[in-house]
């Protein structure tokens, strides 16, 4: 095999173009959304029919996911210490997240709620905290959007975000427990998750139960591409493969499973590809974040007016979303990754004081 074909020779270097693919899933996300935001919950979205139920904006998560699972791999296998994993995967979600929560709050109490200022305010602490803390989210406000066709919720993508960290959580473990290093070891845990997927198809079982299993999958996927790096090829023809794999797949229950096989398979073949043109993106910087954080708001804004168009919502909302991510990435995301570097010191103890 052609050692230039492996996916350990072409993650080696910084061109490839998963900031491009992120943006594209991120807006994927958001022309989703715009279907039950203008027409309700029970409007059917892009690709829901053809992919028995998973939405447009589903793939897109499962995208993010993938993509993260590889390189948040690679960043623990390549750490410095724990302190600075933790440190560096906080700057790059909460102080985005944290301004959002801001805005959101700041914004609604100004231009939105019906809701008396003091009746709106004393909801707004545990609007801010829940959403913060990531695992107990909560997304309505009193007095904001309650009378939109897809309801009051302000921010619906946050959701994912407590799954992430939960992935994270994984890979710490793994790490910890050296399953990044012992393949076999690392082969029957993915086995293990495997089964529990396949457990929460068959069964009913808790809706976070569920949503972990559906997103942890696509992560794990990605954490494999990373692990058997030296021995994974990256090939178009391989890639169109699985997708007719995954076709071939759709009239039995290991549809989603190879699906998203495919998939991240199919997204790690285009992100590694020799496009130079493409690469020309990463000038630009990584606004994916920003877009996913900022659009579900802008979009029920969009409703709050009256357009009840999702090609409408997506046309208005879209460049709207595009200033704030932005916004977001150059004037808090970018200075919030730079800190990191100052984590990396090492620590330096004279005369008993610690400092870096």
């Amino acid at each position: 095999m052609n050692t230039q074909q492996l996916l350990s020779y072409r993650s080696n270097g910084r061109d490839n173009h998963f900031n491009l693919l992120r943006m594209l899933a991120a807006a994927g996300v958001l022309i989703s959304h715009a279907y039950p935001i203008s027409l309700g919950p029970s409007a059917i979205q892009p690709l829901q029919s053809s992919l028995k139920g998973t939405t447009l904006g589903t793939v897109c998560v499962m995208i993010f996911f993938a993509i993260s699972g590889f390189f948040i791999t690679r960043s623990f296998d390549r750490k410095t210490s724990l302190r600075v994993f933790f440190v560096a995967r906080g700057l790059r979600l909460f102080p985005a997240l944290i301004v959002v929560l801001i805005v959101t709050l700041v914004f609604s109490s100004l231009f939105l709620t019906h809701a008396p200022q003091a009746v709106f305010w004393a909801a707004a602490d545990s609007y801010f905290l829940q959403n913060v803390t990531l695992f107990q989210p909560k997304y309505a406000l009193p007095g904001v959007f309650e009378s939109n066709p897809y309801g009051p919720a302000i921010n619906g993508s946050l959701w994912t975000l407590s799954y992430e960290v939960l992935c994270y959580t994984g890979v710490v473990l793994s790490g910890l427990f050296g399953l990044l290093r012992w393949k076999r070891a690392f082969g029957w845990a993915l086995f293990i998750l495997v089964i529990f997927y396949g457990a929460s198809m068959a069964f009913e079982l808790h809706p976070r139960i569920e949503a972990l299993m559906m997103l942890a999958l696509p992560f794990a996927i990605g954490m494999a591409f990373y692990v058997w790096r030296n021995a994974i090829p990256l090939s178009g023809l391989l890639a169109i493969g699985l997708c007719a794999v995954a076709v071939l797949a759709w009239w039995t229950p290991v549809f989603l499973p190879v699906f998203s096989l495919a998939l991240a398979y199919a997204i790690f073949v285009i992100g590694y590809s020799n496009n130079l043109r493409a690469l020309r993106y990463n000038k630009l910087g990584d606004y994916s974040y920003g877009t996913y954080i900022y659009a579900f708001p802008i979009q029920q804004l969009v409703a709050s007016i009256g357009v009840a168009s999702p090609a409408a919502n997506i046309a208005i909302a879209l460049p709207l979303t595009l200033i704030c991510a932005v916004l977001s990435w150059h004037f808090v995301e970018y200075p919030a990754m730079n800190l990191r570097h100052r984590a990396a010191r090492p620590r330096q103890v004279r005369r008993g004081k610690t400092t870096r």
